[in-house]
């Protein structure tokens, strides 16, 4: 079974993942001053639009957004999923013998266009951060995780309408308007932008992280060669995460002595994806900034430290703002293609079914 974690705004770290639109809802309960449903919209890692049950109103995150779908029918859209969800935390509750307690259902879903052509697509749903239910499109069945879902396994299969929907949905409806939200947004989400990158070191003991940070799109490969080799054991690689601008930053962690590394040439790589040329900083005294001690280099450059800061407490807005769990996929299967109206840019209520 996967584990679930927190979603950092759906970033995608795939270069060969051109363009995704993903959705995330949560139900939950026993969370107080916690929304009981909160749906996100998420386009190439970056945040679109978020609904609450306290608001019940959909609210658009980026400009370029505005005009290009019905608002209003997506609000009471997600008024009506609100309702689903919060009948499907009770259920599941019911199944498995809960009565009080923090509970939550999530579902994660939503499609991919690679530069190769290929589309992916994923519908899952999820209970108390484990797995509970997927679609296969292949079979056009429902995948139980675990004895508590196959009730809904058998109720879905029956008549295979709810799997036709949702497959109909992520190689069709899905793929038209991510292509239309790409369209809009493309002064944006096809930008590049290269990163600034940093030696940063909290103790002479401590690792050497390369920061990389202020780039767009997430495709990035952040790595510590030595002497011209990439080097993998010592070497810790930490998530992509994003910034308030919407760009992103990546941290690689070296543990190596001083003698080590002075004895040696080390330099960290970063690779973007759409950039051709390599960014490089070699490890050496001068290019080490920390806040350590007088001598140590660039102990009050806001520029450094003051972007791991800022990226930690942007982290902390987007896990109370979103507040969504999702798992990691191991796997993806692949798909295609074709058209819809303004009402379904988003699954329609009726796409998303009580348990």
């Amino acid at each position: 079974m996967k584990s679930f974690i927190i979603l950092l705004l759906g970033i995608n770290a795939a270069s060969a993942v051109t363009h995704s639109l993903k959705y995330f809802y949560t139900g939950s309960t026993g969370i107080e001053g916690f929304p009981q449903f909160v749906a996100v919209g998420i386009v190439d890692g970056m945040q679109i639009d978020y609904f609450d049950s306290v608001s019940e109103k959909n609210v658009l995150k980026q400009s370029w957004m505005e005009g290009v779908r019905d608002e209003k029918m997506i609000t009471n859209t997600r008024k009506g999923n609100q309702q689903t969800f919060k009948a499907n935390v009770e259920i599941g509750m019911q199944r498995f013998n809960q009565t009080t307690g923090v509970h939550t259902f999530q579902l994660m879903y939503g499609c991919e266009l690679g530069d190769d052509g290929i589309t992916r697509g994923d519908f899952q749903y999820g209970y108390d951060g484990a797995d509970f239910l997927s679609l296969d499109k292949s079979t056009l069945t429902w995948t139980a995780a675990n004895q508590k879902a196959v009730i809904t396994k058998l109720k879905w299969d029956a008549t295979g309408a709810d799997a036709n929907f949702q497959k109909n949905y992520l190689e069709n409806t899905c793929i038209e308007w991510l292509k239309k939200y790409v369209n809009y947004g493309k002064d944006t989400l096809e930008r590049k932008v290269r990163p600034s990158v940093s030696l940063l070191q909290k103790t002479p003991s401590s690792p050497v992280t390369c920061h990389a940070t202020g780039f767009y799109p997430s495709g990035v490969m952040v790595f510590w060669q030595k002497d011209g080799q990439e080097q993998h054991g010592d070497v810790e690689h930490g998530e992509i995460l994003q910034n308030d601008d919407g760009t992103f930053q990546k941290s690689t962690h070296l543990t190596v002595t001083p003698e080590e590394w002075k004895n040696n040439k080390y330099q960290c790589v970063v690779q973007l994806a759409g950039i051709e040329d390599d960014i490089t900083k070699v490890l050496i005294e001068s290019e080490i900034q920390t806040n350590f001690g007088k001598t140590n280099r660039g102990s009050n450059d806001p520029n450094t430290i003051g972007l791991i800061i800022g990226g930690v407490i942007a982290l902390l807005v987007i896990i109370a703002v979103v507040g969504v769990v999702i798992w990691k996929k191991k796997n993806k299967k692949g798909f295609v293609p074709a058209s819809t109206s303004d009402t379904d840019s988003e699954n329609s209520g009726k796409g998303i079914q009580k348990i």
